[in-house]
């Protein structure tokens, strides 16, 4: 029962750090919307083999992390998880591609690895990205502001439903693998000859609970999407920031400032 006690503590400890009252959480969350729009797309942008152009890049998640008095240890460990994932993407690269690209001492690096090692950075930055953005904005804020964007009201109910039941499915996790525990079952967690039956019973429970509050929201009148976002203009602070953050990165996306730097250093 501890590992998931201390999973559903992970999934609600960055809304309750949202509602601290740092300088990054007092700006407009369009502001902070915009600059991490900005900061993934230059990240993407980037070519696969451009490793080095990364390097500027790591300042965002940091800075902003540790303005807002965010642990950034918590935020790189469930940032982590999806670099397993990948990490498997990436591992046609490493048997397909053995063009050696540069020798580090003795050791080759081959083109499969640079690519490899640029989609897990990659992947990290975006990932810590999005959570920092999460950790400094209130989920509501979040959604409201993504109404008034004027996108999809059907987009943001479901991704709104997504994150308010997570907590709920894990719960039900919980109480599912207690009881098979308490009926004989291991204690070092689930055989892989029960997990098919334990999760078609998951499915079936949540599709049971999903039914129910979909019967409650009916009877109250159904549900027609959260409320927009209260209009509010943006500061000097606002827009302060969002040049602080856009105008670094377009630069690093326009110039190698690895490069340049290690040019001005060698002269």
């Amino acid at each position: 029962m501890r590992p998931i006690a201390e999973q559903l503590g992970q999934l609600t400890r960055l809304e309750e750090l949202a509602g601290q009252n740092s300088p990054i959480h007092r700006l407009h969350p369009g502001a902070k919307l915009a600059a991490t729009g900005v900061y993934l797309l230059c990240v993407l942008s980037l070519g696969r083999l451009q490793f080095g152009r990364l390097a500027p890049y790591l300042l965002y998640p940091v800075v902003v992390l540790s303005l807002a008095e965010v642990p950034l240890g918590l935020v790189l460990r469930r940032a982590a998880l999806a670099l397993p994932f990948c990490a498997f993407a990436g591992l046609s690269n490493l048997l397909l591609e053995r063009q050696v690209l540069l020798w580090l001492g003795p050791v080759p690096v081959t083109v499969g690895l640079a690519s490899c090692g640029v989609l897990l950075l990659r992947a990290l930055l975006c990932v810590s990205a999005v959570l920092a953005l999460a950790a400094v904005t209130p989920f509501g804020q979040l959604t409201g502001q993504l109404r008034r964007m004027r996108m999809p009201s059907f987009c943001v109910a479901l991704l709104e439903m997504l994150y308010r039941y997570l907590g709920l499915l894990a719960g039900q996790a919980g109480s599912m693998l207690t009881a098979y525990r308490l009926r004989g079952g291991s204690g070092t967690g689930l055989p892989v000859g029960h997990m098919g039956s334990f999760i078609g019973q998951l499915l079936l429970r949540s599709t049971a609970r999903a039914q129910r509050v979909y019967q409650a929201m009916e009877c109250r009148g159904g549900f027609t999407g959260g409320s927009a976002a209260q209009k509010r203009p943006f500061t000097r602070n606002d827009w302060l920031y969002l040049a602080a953050v856009c105008l670094p990165c377009l630069a690093a996306r326009a110039v190698d400032l690895p490069l340049l730097l290690g040019r001005l250093f060698v002269c």
